[in-house]
């Protein structure tokens, strides 16, 4: 399996275009993703875009977005 470093910094990613999804509101409460040359996906808060960044592999974010779209998360937004 390939390791993968998590929680660089930004400058690790040097280069990388970030993007939000057009859901997010102008209220800096925002994930942005990047994808990398490798294949990796980076992942970082833009309220703190310097801060550090979270990066997963191809196959890593193709099994949690599936999750997503199962609704296997949906759990996390109950206020119960």
């Amino acid at each position: 399996m390939q390791r993968v470093q998590t929680g660089v910094r930004s400058e690790a990613v040097e280069g990388a275009h970030w993007f939000k999804s057009r859901r997010s509101g102008g209220n800096g409460n925002c994930v942005e993703v990047a994808r990398l040359a490798d294949g990796c996906v980076a992942m970082r808060n833009s309220r703190y875009p310097e801060g550090p960044v979270l990066v997963y592999t191809r196959e890593e974010i193709m099994a949690f977005l599936g999750g997503v779209k199962d609704g296997e998360f949906d759990f996390t937004l109950s206020r119960d």
